[in-house]
């Protein structure tokens, strides 16, 4: 397969260089996928410091295998988003309330300021962002134990 591009690798401050398919060398450019969580596979966009789009990548996985594994490193780092295996307690079925829930990761707390900061992906996804920012992954709202189900329908 072609890539979009000459060569990518990672230079000594831990960032992606690329060199185009003119030879033309890019400093410091970050991949962002255009779908992260309905398509995280398709649609790698390398983008150059100056915000503009260097490469197009249509699907993740018809890299070669060294420029795979180091996309999908970065990504790892720059898409932090803990997966909600349970809730556990709510302060308040009103808004703002505090969360208490199991991840991946271990156990967290967050402020969910209003109903408006749960987006519904389809399938029973939901995206949860807390008074940070941070989002928590919901991959199955229909799949969680009971309680944790009950918990959340006061929200939805």
């Amino acid at each position: 397969m072609t890539t979009p591009y000459q060569r990518l690798s990672r230079n000594a401050f831990g960032r992606i260089d690329l060199i185009d398919t003119e030879g033309q060398f890019h400093g410091s450019v970050t991949p962002v996928r255009a779908h992260p969580i309905s398509a995280p596979d398709e649609g790698i966009s390398l983008v150059g410091q100056d915000g503009h789009e260097l490469a197009w990548i249509p699907h993740l996985s018809a890299l070669p295998s060294a420029d795979r594994a180091l996309l999908e490193a970065e990504f790892e780092v720059r898409e932090f988003m803990p997966t909600v295996q349970a809730l556990l307690a709510v302060s308040t079925f009103s808004t703002p309330s505090q969360w208490t829930v199991k991840t991946e990761r271990g156990e967290a707390q967050f402020i969910l300021k209003t109903e408006e900061d749960i987006r519904r992906l389809g399938e029973g996804k939901l995206l949860v962002t807390s008074s940070h920012g941070l989002q928590f992954l919901v991959p199955d709202r229909f799949a969680l134990d009971r309680h944790s189900r009950k918990l959340l329908e006061r929200f939805l």
